[in-house]
């Protein structure tokens, strides 16, 4: 009888242990690094749990929504928006996200990644619309961070942050493409015909500048030649009046000396016979002075004149 009210026992405590470890199993949370748990006591809102170890109460709290704290992103499928000047156009994008604040996430919306990804789309055709085909390609950056501006401003009161959304592709029409092709090669032709004009008009600028360059330098040199034979003349003439100065200064003081004038007389008497001779060389015609033979009065005659 002892044994089977020992061995019910036994199974009794077992089964309360089992239910025991049940129980801790079920309320005992472990919530993993950069995630929370939002917890509700009896369907309201109680507590949120952060990383590490927790017990809730049981039968009493459970974990009714769990968010991860990391940088989450969606991608946002393509859809077709229309530009400025009616073109229609393809455009998907990659959104970024992180919930701030879980309790918000929770109660302030059912799905905020559904919600912010539609808001994503009608935000995006809102700014495509704004502008042309040709600056959808230049302004990916103003487009980006407008949807940022509006979505982080819509996604505030959820407790979610939007980092950044950046669009992937924009898909124009194959006949769109076509012409944007054709306008591009037609730029391209004409950047070459204008460089290749310019090249044309550079050359024949130089050209000219060179040809003025040379005659100018021509100029300058023949200049500076006329300049250096003048002074070259100049410096000739300067020289032989120098010199015949110096050298009648020198007769001069020649004849104030003693026989200074009988000297001039002998070399007066002296040239005047050379003169002569070379006269009766150069020609078969010969004038003779009638007074040859008065060779002193000659002399008597250039003494005078050089004693003046």
């Amino acid at each position: 009888m002892f044994d089977m009210y020992g061995n019910f026992a036994f199974w009794v405590a077992l089964a309360v242990a089992i239910v025991v470890i049940l129980i801790i199993f079920k309320t005992a949370v472990i919530v993993p690094q950069q995630s929370a748990y939002v917890i509700e006591s009896l369907g309201k809102y109680s507590r949120t749990l952060r990383a590490g170890f927790h017990v809730l109460i049981p039968f009493i709290e459970s974990a009714a929504y769990k968010h991860s704290l990391k940088e989450l992103a969606f991608d946002i499928p393509e859809q077709v928006c229309i530009t400025r000047d009616n073109v229609q156009v393809g455009v998907d994008g990659v959104l970024y996200l992180q919930v701030m604040n879980p309790e918000r996430a929770s109660y302030g919306i059912t799905d905020f990644a559904f919600a912010i990804s539609q808001l994503a789309q009608t935000t995006l055709r809102s700014e495509i619309g704004k502008i042309d085909l040709d600056r959808t390609f230049e302004e990916r950056g103003m487009i980006n961070a407008n949807v940022v501006s509006e979505l982080d401003k819509a996604s505030d009161p959820w407790g979610v942050k939007v980092l950044r959304y950046e669009i992937k592709n924009i898909n124009p029409p194959q006949d769109v493409l076509t012409a944007m092709e054709k306008q591009m090669r037609a730029e391209r032709e004409k950047r070459a015909v204008v460089l290749t004009s310019e090249g044309e008009r550079d050359a024949k600028i130089n050209e000219a500048e060179g040809e003025k360059q040379r005659v100018i330098k021509e100029s300058e040199a023949a200049k500076q030649q006329q300049i250096n034979e003048a002074e070259g003349e100049a410096a000739a003439i300067l020289a032989v009046a120098t010199a015949t100065a110096e050298g009648l200064q020198q007769v001069g003081q020649a004849l104030v000396t003693e026989g200074g004038e009988s000297a001039m007389q002998l070399r007066i008497a002296e040239a005047y016979v050379e003169q002569f001779g070379n006269l009766a060389k150069e020609g078969n015609t010969l004038v003779v002075p009638s007074n040859l033979t008065d060779l002193s009065s000659m002399i008597a005659l250039a003494t005078n004149i050089a004693r003046k």
